[in-house]
């Protein structure tokens, strides 16, 4: 096939573009920054300068191609003007799909996010999951109206498929998307010491080479305004470190952080964003999810797609097999 993959530089974007051209597809791949692309070079990769709003670039990167992965997203946890959050996640898109009609590309694959669904009150989420809380982040709302729009278009007969993923994590580029990995490596290097709130909240952790089988599963045999959830495993804060102490064999001191105090910090981060344009490391919202549960099922894409969820102690030995040789982490033994 010939396929065309928007975010392409990005954690996801990049995996699944050298899967694509290693297994022998054609991949055009949209970049805007050089730098950014070098990771993409490769003889089945074909570069596209342009952007998801420049209908022109969009065009000539999409010409003859049979597939579409729609990854691009703006993913922050905050940003000086919400509305960036719908000029991408929402606008971008439907650029993207409108193009994709007009191109005649059969399929499309849109990248979304499992916290559309929110948080699990009393079971685990699903597709079916009745959403019975707000949004805590402008994000997850864009995300939400993009999906609208998509099944919206599905209705009038185009071929698009969703995949929303959880926490994911893993090799490849230690990106805002990759914060879980970025975790993992501050930790076996001794500088990350903070268990959220009480550590009981629970999340999904979902391996990348999982996320991009679930990616290709969903172009081959996903069915047109379908959603699959695309997770692994459910674990508390303490689990997964317990787990990443075992796998790692690095026990280093760890207090939790109680929520109050989180919330307090993010406030003072916000009206410091305010006054002087940096970024917050945490916001209030992102605190808040932190008083529920987000346990997942991708039930759905296991029995439908044939996905397949790599175990979180697996996962996380492959993660750090490739920390420490990529970055040369001592892996003395400090039990």
């Amino acid at each position: 096939m010939k396929i065309f993959i928007t975010g392409a530089t990005g954690y996801i974007g990049t995996n699944l573009a050298l899967r694509l051209a290693n297994s022998g597809h054609t991949v055009h791949a949209l970049y805007r920054s050089k730098s950014k692309a070098i990771p993409l070079k490769h003889n089945n990769i074909k570069l596209f300068e342009g952007n998801i709003s420049d209908t022109k670039s969009l065009e000539r990167a999409m010409q003859s191609c049979n597939g579409v992965f729609h990854v691009a997203a703006f993913a922050r946890v905050w940003a000086k003007d919400p509305k960036i959050f719908f000029d991408i996640n929402v606008d971008g898109a439907s650029n993207i799909l409108n193009i994709a009609a007009q191109s005649g590309v059969k399929k499309i694959v849109v990248t979304s996010t499992a916290g559309v669904f929110g948080p699990s009150i009393n079971e685990a989420v699903t597709e079916e999951s009745k959403k019975t809380i707000d949004f805590f982040t402008e994000y997850e709302r864009s995300k939400s109206t993009a999906e609208e729009k998509i099944l919206d278009l599905v209705s009038k007969g185009q071929n698009i498929v969703i995949v929303n993923p959880t926490r994911v994590y893993g090799p490849g580029l230690l990106s805002v998307s990759n914060a879980v990995t970025r975790m993992i490596k501050l930790y076996i290097e001794g500088k990350f010491h903070i268990i959220p709130g009480n550590g009981k909240s629970i999340g999904n952790y979902v391996f990348i080479d999982d996320v991009v089988d679930g990616h290709i599963l969903a172009m081959n045999k996903g069915k047109p305004g379908e959603k699959y959830i695309l997770g692994g495993t459910n674990a508390s804060y303490k689990e997964f470190f317990d787990i990443l102490i075992t796998v790692s064999q690095k026990k280093y001191f760890l207090f939790k952080l109680p929520l109050p105090f989180m919330t307090a910090t993010s406030n003072l981060m916000i009206l410091m964003s305010k006054l002087f344009g940096k970024p917050p490391l945490i916001t209030p919202s992102w605190v808040k999810r932190l008083m529920y549960d987000w346990e997942i099922s991708s039930k759905k894409a296991e029995n439908a797609l044939g996905y397949k969820i790599t175990p979180l102690a697996e996962g996380m030995k492959k993660t750090i097999n490739w920390i420490e040789a990529k970055f040369h982490v001592n892996n003395d033994n400090l039990y």
